[in-house]
């Protein structure tokens, strides 16, 4: 299934890019110039992380990683995911990867949930930035409520997914 949606999406992107150029060569050319440059932007950071997942995964056994964020781990396993997420300054594009590698793993779906809610909803790394546009109280305010609604939203998906 995922095999059709990848190659779905690729013969909607590369026809658009084709109507584009019909209609509009310039424009065609620089869109695929700023998806380059994005690509470039981003591949580091990507690489790096595909890296550590490779390292995680053949350091540490499938055992330990379901232990300490399976089921058994109970609900600090999803507290902890919830502040590591938080924590993190990753693209959300890198984290779907390391999401699903833990997954694999055998970390619990409320655990990996946890993860992926706070490491896009909550900004603990952009907040100086969040408090000197928005102010100290909503800053905080957002970022609290983002880590609470991600919690929440992690066990609510670790109960109905489950």
């Amino acid at each position: 299934m995922s095999s059709l949606l990848t190659w779905s999406t690729y013969i909607v992107v590369f026809g658009a890019l084709g109507v584009l150029a019909v209609r509009d060569r310039a424009k065609a050319k620089q869109t695929v110039q700023v998806a380059v440059k994005s690509f470039v932007g981003i591949f580091p950071s990507l690489l790096a992380i595909v890296g550590l997942i490779g390292l995680l995964l053949g350091v540490v056994p499938p055992e330990a990683i379901s232990r300490y964020l399976g089921q058994e781990a109970g609900w600090w396993a999803t507290v902890m995911a919830t502040l590591i997420g938080a924590v993190m300054y990753i693209p959300s594009l890198v984290g779907f990867p390391l999401a699903a590698s833990l997954l694999r793993a055998g970390a619990s779906i409320a655990t990996v949930a946890a993860f992926l809610t706070a490491l896009v909803m909550v900004g603990t790394v952009t907040l100086p930035l969040e408090i000197r546009h928005l102010g100290k109280k909503m800053a905080l305010g957002r970022n609290l409520l983002s880590l609470l609604f991600a919690f929440l939203i992690a066990l609510v998906m670790g109960m109905v997914l489950q």
